[in-house]
């Protein structure tokens, strides 16, 4: 498969933007907490205007291949920038695709230019990969709704500024019965605390005390809440398999200038079979799972129909493949690789989250199960 020039162009556009720009403002973040200048970097150097591309007359659909070769090309110089961009577009797309236009205006812009922070409010103590149980109670008062219960694992919480949260309005009715709303991080009775992660990023826990949320903030549909998230992981799924080989791409590249110069018993490290055929499997996984992204990608954008199987494939391949590609390089590199502020280091703590959040990799299995057997 070959991508046309323009998308090769923003691949490498993006890398260098990256590598040169962004990983300093990264590295000058406080883990943990939002980077709010690399937000704004992301917006000044137009990589949010590519996930928010804006028409005449409104928003436009996002690409979900530009989107994967996005967070491909930053996820291999600055993991950092990647999980911000990411982020931020998981908060802000139901609001793109399912708030009232005047919801949206009001966000959506300030977004788009790094001014605020969005968040994906979907996981629960109780609720991860079984989303259909979340237990948040969404009650009708007055004008809008009531909102009490609690939500963890959010990335951007509790810091961010304007959450797209997922709550139960009809009890018992599993999927079928949870609405979305755009709920600002300033309402009153919203509460949380930051967790710390392996691989520290911006997440927390949320708390809701009978936050009231305007009827005009429902996304979509009461009881419809559902198909808005189905919607956005639909678009964001292939691109944590991106996200994935950009790690592992970063994890070769380094393997591969070692072993050309360590040596050890009079020759180099490529020379040793040992070695330099585990990197050369690498290298062809990595190809495979770049190619399984971008044909799930190309096929959402075709809107070629359901997809779901092809995402899950791309995701589950890719983050396996990263995950192996990380544990090699290291292997190849030695006790080295293990020190802290080491390139490895720290992709051997941030490649193993992907294979769980957005559906783990047994999820994944799951749904191209079901799509073999779906005829049957």
């Amino acid at each position: 498969m070959s991508l046309a020039q323009e998308r090769m162009a923003l691949l490498e556009r993006t890398e260098a933007v990256a590598a040169k720009e962004l990983a300093p403002i990264a590295a000058a973040g406080e883990p943990g907490v939002i980077n709010r200048p690399l937000l704004t970097a992301l917006a000044e150097y137009g990589l949010f205007d590519q996930i928010f591309p804006r028409g005449e007359s409104g928003w436009l659909p996002t690409s979900a291949l530009d989107l994967c070769l996005i967070r491909e090309g930053l996820a291999r110089h600055c993991t950092e920038a990647e999980t911000a961009l990411a982020v931020q577009g998981l908060g802000a797309y139901p609001i793109l695709r399912a708030a009232t236009p005047e919801v949206a205006w009001e966000w959506l812009p300030r977004i788009a230019a790094g001014e605020v922070a969005a968040a994906f409010a979907l996981t629960e103590p109780d609720a991860g990969s079984d989303v259909a149980s979340l237990t948040l109670q969404a009650v009708p008062d007055g004008d809008g709704f009531r909102l009490s219960g609690e939500k963890a694992f959010i990335s951007n919480a509790p810091d961010a500024d304007i959450y797209s949260v997922f709550a139960r309005t009809t009890p018992d009715a599993g999927a079928k019965g949870i609405t979305a709303f755009a709920v600002p991080g300033a309402s009153e009775g919203l509460t949380g605390e930051r967790i710390t992660l392996v691989s520290p990023h911006p997440i927390g826990r949320l708390r809701f005390e009978n936050v009231h949320v305007p009827r005009s903030h429902v996304l979509g549909e009461p009881d419809a809440g559902m198909r808005v998230a189905m919607q956005t992981l639909d678009l964001f799924r292939p691109s944590v398999g991106a996200f994935a080989v950009g790690m592992g791409q970063a994890a070769l590249d380094a393997a591969v200038t070692h072993a050309a110069s360590r040596r050890a018993f009079g020759r180099t490290l490529r020379d040793f079979q040992a070695v330099s055929h585990q990197l050369a499997e690498i290298a062809t996984r990595l190809h495979a799972a770049r190619l399984l992204v971008h044909d799930a990608a190309l096929a959402y954008d075709a809107g070629s129909g359901r997809t779901g199987h092809l995402s899950a494939m791309a995701k589950l391949f890719a983050t396996e493949t990263a995950q192996r590609a990380v544990d090699v390089a290291i292997q190849t590199h030695g006790a080295r690789a293990l020190e802290h502020g080491h390139l490895l280091e720290h992709l051997y703590r941030e490649v193993r989250a992907p294979r769980i959040y957005e559906g783990a990799s047994e999820i994944q299995r799951e749904i191209i199960a079901r799509h073999l057997f779906r005829s049957r």
